[in-house]
């Protein structure tokens, strides 16, 4: 997803600036490692610096080189700006590129393994397929060669042979996209690499993805009433903080709240999940939708998930890593692991990947009042609450029993609570 007018205003310090300390702050680089650049329209190249800190990175730390080789700025220009140079070369298409060393992605490097893209939709239509690119040494001519000549092949995110990744993007924005959900992607394949036999989509399953986009007709929305409004900074605040806890990545995860019988609120189609504003949200009303904007693609099975369960109040669908993991493979999320876990999360089935798409009423079928939460088969988890707060604590209680699940693993096999506990946890708790 490329930029929008508002974003194509900010200097590329900035942008770097910004950028690089989300990457920073999300310890996807390291105090020395990773080095970001855009290429401006008059052919300079702006870059971090090299050996400077990166979690105290300034504004005029940004280095600018110009077309001649000219360097402004206070620092030298990163020791990596000869694969920079090369991949704007090799490809005029790309105007940014992001390089650094999040865990998962090093971990690929180290291992030879290119992280599969059809292990989701979304990193599919994000990333494309990922190319890989051999050793040489760092800041060397051979290795700006090596990258180049596998970004000219048309990859857009390759994999450095014992070093990290470099990912290229039409803007700074598309860069970070693509860079966040290939990580994103390679920590779910080690999380279910631990599970069993990892699944991927197939060509028809693709193409049913592709087919999902819906155009829902408009309306002019009267003057919001303060039910809506409180909805709203709800729905804003806890999309930013699932963010902020890498329960959503920047483009993937939907959150909705419901105003009336056929009337809810839901986050927009690709908008990034940390940036969410009030008026971003989409009010979707009778089928209709706010006009101007365009919601989540996940608009259709919300709905039919309200129109089926009047005690539905809010819906979130959502890519947390560990939950997620179980989305890939065959193996089942127990919950009875603590009390917390089974209360919050009751028992939890994987549906297959297709029921998502179309008008979404047989996926409601599946929701019940016993099952509020579902595993999407390749494709996220499903949380239903009763309202904005009960649909998130539920889905942060799914990712850590999930998480202590994986990292139950290598101590040996779970010991779940026994029928009898369970009984007198129902009992106690009301439960049907």
């Amino acid at each position: 997803m490329s930029q929008d007018r508002k974003d194509r205003l900010i200097h590329p310090r900035d942008e770097l600036l910004a950028t690089m300390r989300r990457i920073y702050g999300y310890r996807m680089t390291t105090t020395s490692g990773g080095n970001l650049s855009i290429r401006d329209a008059d052919g300079s190249l702006w870059i971090t610096p090299a050996r400077i800190d990166k979690g105290a990175l300034q504004r005029d730390d940004i280095v600018r080189v110009l077309p001649d080789g000219q360097v402004e700025g206070r620092h030298r220009p990163s020791s990596e700006y000869p694969f920079h140079q090369a991949i704007y070369q090799a490809r005029p298409d790309l105007k940014a590129i992001v390089h650094a060393h999040p865990v998962a992605l090093v971990a690929c490097s180290i291992s030879r393994k290119i992280p599969d893209t059809r292990l989701f939709h979304q990193a599919k239509h994000v990333c494309g397929e990922a190319g890989f690119a051999p050793y040489a040494l760092p800041g060397s001519q051979q290795l700006a060669e090596n990258i180049a000549a596998t970004f000219a092949q048309g990859f857009d995110c390759v994999i450095l042979e014992n070093h990290g990744v470099v990912v290229g993007g039409r803007d700074l924005t598309e860069a970070f996209q693509r860079f966040e959900t290939l990580e994103f992607t390679a920590q779910i394949l080690i999380g279910a690499s631990a599970l069993g036999e990892i699944e991927t989509l197939t060509d028809e399953q693709l193409e049913l993805s592709r087919r999902q986009a819906r155009v829902w007709p408009e309306f002019d929305p009267q003057e919001p009433a303060s039910l809506e409004k409180e909805l709203r900074t709800q729905l804003r605040d806890f999309v930013r903080r699932g963010y902020q806890q890498r329960l959503f990545i920047s483009t993937a995860g939907s959150f909705s709240a419901r105003l009336d019988a056929d009337t809810f609120l839901i986050t927009p189609y690709q908008r990034d999940r940390q940036r969410i504003e009030l008026d971003d949200l989409v009010l979707i009303d009778h089928g209709l939708r706010e006009a101007g904007k365009e919601p989540s693609r996940s608009t259709a099975m919300h709905r039919a998930i309200y129109a089926a369960h009047p005690d539905v109040a809010s819906i979130v669908t959502a890519y947390p890593p560990n939950a997620t993991a179980f989305c890939v493979t065959t193996a089942e999320l127990p919950t009875r692991t603590i009390p917390e876990s089974y209360l919050f999360l009751r028992d939890v089935p994987r549906l297959p990947f297709e029921l998502p798409f179309g008008d979404g009423r047989e996926l409601a079928r599946r929701i019940t009042p016993e099952q509020p939460i579902a595993l999407l088969a390749n494709d996220g988890v499903l949380v239903c609450g009763k309202s904005v707060l009960d649909a998130f604590d539920r889905l942060e209680v799914l990712e850590t029993t999930a998480e202590a699940l994986l990292l139950s693993r290598p101590l040996g096999p779970l010991v779940p609570m026994s029928d009898a506990v369970i009984d007198e946890l129902r009992q106690a708790f009301g439960l049907l």
